[in-house]
């Protein structure tokens, strides 16, 4: 029998079980993650964090994310706020701000003095081959906008990788959007052989949208990082929200802070907080 340190922590809501892997053994097994990310069994979450040492020159961690599944994904950015709250408070790092190495790249979280965390979530991907998304003869390589057939009903959705895969929908209500729906029908979709993080998006003026979004291998969260991203760089690409300004993100978890322009990097700013500590065996 082993003995497993962790923290209990949340991003607006999305909460995270975080494991340190640079001082204590802990090999990652679905069956587990599933049995822990139980709410009524188990300890209850959105993801297992997994804090590993760098494998890389230059680099201070390695980043791994774990849905309540058992699946292992490239991304989740409360996720990465949460990381940089960790290893500070463990005293794994002295940095304000600390280079993590992700399935998907590196990014770069950074610990404000006002408690927020800022991230740097490098640039989104528009390819079909790096959301991914199956193309259909005639569609446009990186399209601002494509069509998506559901049974007998179509959206038309923003499609984008931000380290995983994101698809966006503009709605006129998010309060009243599909999202059980259509997020659960387009995780077994054809043309997402990866399936996909689908979010909805109401804007109320060009600094301000509301977001609901499914997430795959979890279901609908109470606030998904990556998420906002994506939903804002789809509204600036669509001309509906404004280029290069904070854009706050209203999610049913509270507010996030993203801003993008064309060819730079997407910037996040939130809150990352720590609920408590534990051990348990296994």
């Amino acid at each position: 029998m082993a003995i497993l340190k962790f923290s209990k922590m949340h991003g607006l809501g999305n909460d995270f079980m975080v494991v340190d892997g640079t001082r204590q053994a802990f090999l990652p097994d679905e069956q587990l993650i599933r049995q822990w990310a139980n709410r009524h069994t188990g300890i209850g979450f959105d993801q297992l964090l997994l804090v590993e040492p760098s494998q890389s020159a230059g680099v201070d961690f390695r980043y791994r994310i774990f849905n309540a599944d058992g699946s292992e994904v490239e991304q989740c950015g409360n996720g990465a706020r949460c990381f940089v709250k960790f290893v500070t408070e463990q005293g794994l790092s002295d940095k304000s701000e600390i280079v993590v190495e992700t399935a998907k790249g590196i990014i770069k979280p950074r610990l404000n003095e006002d408690g927020l965390v800022t991230v740097n979530m490098g640039q989104p991907r528009f390819t079909p081959d790096e959301v991914p998304f199956v193309l259909r003869s005639g569609e446009e390589v990186g399209a601002n906008s494509y069509i998506v057939v559901n049974g007998l009903d179509s959206a038309e959705m923003s499609l984008l990788s931000m380290g995983n895969p994101h698809a966006v929908m503009l709605v006129n209500d998010v309060a009243n959007a599909p999202v059980e729906d259509w997020g659960t029908a387009l995780q077994k979709h054809q043309r997402f052989p990866e399936r996909v993080n689908v979010g909805f998006m109401q804007i109320v003026d060009n600094q301000h949208i509301k977001l609901r979004v499914f997430e795959r291998g979890t279901g609908e969260t109470l606030a998904c990082g990556t998420g906002a991203c994506a939903a804002v760089v789809s509204g600036v690409r669509w001309g509906l929200l404004a280029a290069g300004e904070a854009v706050r993100v209203e999610l049913a978890g509270g507010d996030l802070y993203i801003s993008w322009q064309e060819g730079s990097d997407v910037m996040m700013t939130g809150p990352a907080l720590t609920v408590f500590t534990g051990e348990l065996a296994y």
